[in-house]
């Protein structure tokens, strides 16, 4: 995109549109973000003609007529060869390194007012995302500050400004305001929720979800699995099954989605123990987030060497099969105040 008014910091929140705009598509379905975002073709619309082409074209008049303050022209082009796919995927990675990083000196405690995120409402109905600056939305793909930006583009569109008022619980993290906002908002579903715990009244969840926290009852503490792993999980159930369960603006006890970045956020769960209640992630995961969880574990007083007491699917994928793993470890949950 093109424009006089462009500016960088509006980039993912144009980005973040392409799942709404997609969606547009009769026989087109298109579910979460970043890169590893999924798009389905129904073959009742490729039987009536639709191809990739016709994306591109949904894309192109969508900017051009929603964003038509900020942008003055529109090149879709989509790749479909492999290495030139992956290529491409590694040079977004350095774009979403750069916006994660900006937030690493941004503080829930040192603003006054989070943000709002109904993109998703389309899915689920009931759904609201409330985004602060240590916690990412679900997707993973708008941030406090791309949610900020967003309001600016357009004060009416589907983030929009909740002031920190009338704090109800400093703890768990519930404030009147977002209660109120989240009732409103919610096709007067969702009364109450805290953004420090999923123990009690967590966060509704879409199914844009980059990860599904969920707790592990046996051993005393949490599990997170990502979107791209597709085995078993201590839960009792693999990614797809957690996210038809929780997914649909849901309010669930115990689960919860969230964005990869959250798991090195200071306001991780704090009210439930926080990182420490970490007890299985899968390997590839834990391996491609590792420097983000190494630091965050420092910072939490918990070592740098916790990382390597978290379970994966290579120790066992049900809480009896990771409990002798966790206990040789040493790891912090078993001695933690029980979660239920």
């Amino acid at each position: 995109v093109y424009g006089r008014k462009m500016e960088e910091d509006f980039e993912p929140v144009l980005e973040r549109r392409i799942h709404y705009f997609t969606n547009y598509g009769e026989g087109l379905w298109h579910v979460a973000q970043r890169d590893i975002m999924w798009v389905r073709i129904s073959k009742d619309a490729f039987a009536k003609g639709f191809r990739l082409k016709h994306i591109g074209e949904i894309l192109f008049a969508k900017f051009k007529s929603e964003f038509s303050a900020i942008v003055d022209r529109v090149q879709v082009t989509i790749y479909s060869d492999e290495e030139k796919v992956k290529e491409m995927r590694e040079t977004a990675r350095g774009y979403y390194q750069k916006r994660d990083d900006r937030l690493k000196e941004l503080r829930d405690e040192k603003v006054d007012t989070f943000y709002s995120c109904t993109l998703c409402q389309s899915f689920a109905p009931t759904h609201v995302c409330v985004i602060a600056p240590e916690r990412v939305g679900l997707c993973g793909a708008v941030s406090w500050l791309d949610a900020k930006a967003a309001f600016e583009i357009n004060p009416h569109g589907s983030n929009q400004p909740i002031p920190k008022e009338g704090e109800l619980d400093g703890v768990k993290g519930q404030w009147k305001s977002f209660n109120d906002f989240c009732f409103n908002n919610s096709q007067r579903s969702i009364e109450n929720v805290n953004f420090y715990t999923i123990m009690e009244y967590p966060m509704t969840s879409c199914g844009c979800f980059e990860c599904i926290l969920a707790m592990v009852p046996e051993c005393n503490g949490f599990m997170v699995v990502n979107r791209e792993h597709s085995g078993m999980t201590p839960s009792g159930m693999s990614f797809t099954t957690l996210a038809g369960t929780i997914g649909g603006g849901a309010q669930m006890p115990g689960f919860m989605g969230i964005g990869k970045s959250y798991l090195g956020s200071p306001k991780f769960v704090p009210a439930d123990g926080g990182l420490g209640r970490l007890v299985w992630i899968p390997k590839a995961l834990k391996e491609n987030l590792r420097p983000l969880l190494e630091e965050a574990a420092e910072n939490a007083g918990l070592g740098k060497d916790f990382v390597d007491k978290i379970a994966d699917e290579t120790v066992g994928t049900s809480g009896e099969e990771i409990m002798s793993f966790l206990e040789e470890k040493g790891h912090p949950a078993l001695t933690m105040d029980p979660l239920m």
